[in-house]
């Protein structure tokens, strides 16, 4: 089989975004100056991202459902947007995942209320791979898919068996992680010999490795290329990106480290940064997948996860990658 295109899988969520004037205070109250649905979630924003980023481009959605209006609202904009919803399948035992997105005006900044829904139903049976021709393979989130996260009594759990099936199928693995509190080591760690690319933020890495970070909210490279470093010696086969406010840092198997800035973006043009994580997936992604080099490949993540910021959901301000890019040259980026 001549593989090309991407199998995305994992949490199928739609956004309730409300944008407030302020975050109130406990007991408090906050005004709601503009509100909107989108998608949420890794497979569904890197797959959005994903098809503006290159029209065209293979596309694949696999997941859970519910068989409600927000499950057909997202098979409907799948079909929108070229991505072949075949394997994403419907159960009325329980709603489709949602999460209200509360985005301060002000900053930025977001806080998010989730309803796992179908989502803690996602078993490996769920997940269709062998009548896919992809070429890579993307799942996402550990720590909110219940019964895929379930150890068993040998260490290993159904997001290993996933990837390491997506493996054997000549599929490029790859993963990425969300800020939630769980056993990352016993969730994540079963799957790390399967993995070709983990991506996953400097808060993330440090809960997964046990290496801390820089003292005072400061990012310290060396920590981060140290815990790079240690995924890859627990089996992660090609490269290990860790993405923070400040850039990324790429290290790969080969030994290589790419060190990329964010980009220098106006704050008068943010509009809010859900699914800016998953932005940067998208853009690294999409440069693995044309064979580009770990250096460009960093340098369309940061941009492609700029250009999210332009609007409050998850993926409706990400443009055609050439477009992303010119962003960098427009602002420059950040020195590590």
């Amino acid at each position: 089989m001549t593989r090309n295109g991407i199998l995305c899988a994992g949490n199928w969520i739609i956004d309730h975004v409300k944008v407030l004037d302020a975050w109130p205070h406990q007991d408090g109250l906050a005004t709601i100056t503009e509100q909107s649905d989108g998608n949420g979630g890794c497979p569904y924003n890197v797959a959005k991202d994903l098809a503006r980023l290159h029209p065209g481009l293979p596309l694949y959605a696999s997941g859970l459902l519910g068989d409600d209006a927000d499950g057909r609202a997202i098979i409907a904009d799948c079909q929108e947007h070229g991505i072949d919803s075949a394997r994403l399948q419907l159960t009325a035992e329980a709603p489709t995942s949602y999460t209200d997105v509360m985005t301060d005006r002000s900053t930025g900044r977001r806080t998010f209320f989730h309803q796992r829904g179908t989502n803690a139903l996602l078993g490996a049976e769920h997940i269709r791979l062998d009548d896919c021709p992809a070429r890579l393979f993307v799942m996402g989130y550990f720590g909110l898919l219940d019964t895929l996260d379930a150890v068993g009594p040998d260490g290993s759990n159904g997001h290993a068996k996933v990837f390491a099936r997506a493996s054997e199928l000549g599929m490029l693995t790859c993963a990425d992680l969300v800020s939630t509190p769980c056993d990352f080591p016993a969730i994540v760690g079963p799957s790390l010999p399967h993995l070709d690319l983990l991506v996953l933020n400097e808060w993330e890495a440090a809960e997964l490795t046990g290496i801390p970070n820089g003292d005072n909210g400061e990012v310290d490279i060396a920590a981060l290329q140290n815990q790079a470093r240690m995924l890859l010696g627990r089996g992660v086969r090609r490269a290990v990106a860790i993405h923070f406010r400040e850039g990324a840092v790429i290290v790969t198997a080969s030994g290589e480290t790419h060190l990329q800035g964010s980009v220098k973006f106006s704050s008068e043009r943010i509009r809010g940064a859900a699914g800016a994580g998953d932005a940067f997936f998208a853009g690294l992604l999409y440069g693995l997948h044309e064979g580009w080099s770990w250096s460009d490949c960093a340098r369309l993540a940061v941009c492609t996860a700029t250009a999210s910021l332009e609007a409050p959901t998850c993926s409706d301000a990400v443009r055609p990658w050439r477009e992303c890019l010119a962003l960098g040259d427009e602002f420059s980026f950040e020195t590590l």
